[in-house]
């Protein structure tokens, strides 16, 4: 008499033949990490190949998907870590310094470069000048309780805002000095997201690896009276940062 075995096992063991390698170490480090409190170290690559019986390669890989998946920290030259919740920020017309202080985190930037230069064609429409006038360009590194999240660029029409980059130079929130000191209320946005990888210059000021997927943003800003205000191009940590919108169905 013939013994047969039941179709579902016969699908979990070719699945289980299909999986890579490195698929079972990272659903071991999951579960693993589900029991760490942020911070806690994994254990070394050569323990995880030693334990696991796979190659260093394998372990990297895993190790590599939970990283750009942001369950993992990786600090060069110290080891890698339980990663802290990802930032969830919702999608909304408001300031890096307003959104990090509604989540309960201390908000600072390092101005990498303030400088003026002329204006290109297409961002002189956007800005609403004629192409060659002066354009203020913010380079700014923002950090949350100290730990580098995006690199931001903004540009914003000289002439407009003459006198802008000596309070910028001196910290705060640019969308409080354009309300205080220039009279401007941000009105709405147009705002595109897309993926990118980390420059090494960019991987080297957020401390992150070459290549890690980053979350690209585009912000096209007006006042409340539809005149153009800035136009700003952010590089987000992909590890360290998610959006959030509230979708609405159109009536």
């Amino acid at each position: 008499m013939l013994e047969t075995t039941p179709a579902g096992v016969v699908d979990a063991r070719t699945r289980a033949q299909r999986e890579p390698k490195y698929w079972g170490l990272k659903r071991h480090l999951l579960d693993l990490l589900r029991a760490l409190p942020p911070g806690s170290p994994i254990p070394t690559e050569r323990s995880l190949a030693a334990d696991f019986d796979v190659s260093r390669t394998t372990v990297r890989q895993a190790l590599a998907e939970l990283t750009v998946e942001g369950r993992l920290l990786r600090v060069q030259g110290k080891g890698t870590f339980a990663a802290e919740p990802k930032v969830a920020q919702r999608l909304q017309l408001s300031s890096y310094t307003e959104d990090m202080r509604a989540q309960g985190r201390q908000p600072s930037s390092r101005l990498l470069e303030a400088s003026e230069q002329p204006a290109e064609a297409e961002l002189a429409r956007m800005l609403g000048v004629r192409a060659g006038a002066k354009v203020l360009r913010l380079h700014r590194l923002r950090l949350a309780d100290g730990e580098p999240m995006a690199i931001e660029s903004t540009h914003l029409a000289l002439g407009r805002f003459r006198g802008l980059r000596r309070y910028v130079v001196a910290g705060g929130s640019l969308y409080q000095v354009l309300r205080e000191r220039f009279g401007v209320e941000m009105g709405h946005a147009e705002e595109t997201i897309e993926t990118a990888l980390a420059s090494p210059e960019e991987a080297e000021l957020l401390g992150a690896d070459i290549g890690l997927p980053m979350l690209l943003l585009s912000r096209h800003s007006f006042d409340t009276e539809g005149n153009p205000v800035e136009w700003v191009r952010s590089v987000y940590r992909g590890d360290r940062y998610k959006f959030v919108a509230t979708l609405n169905r159109p009536s």
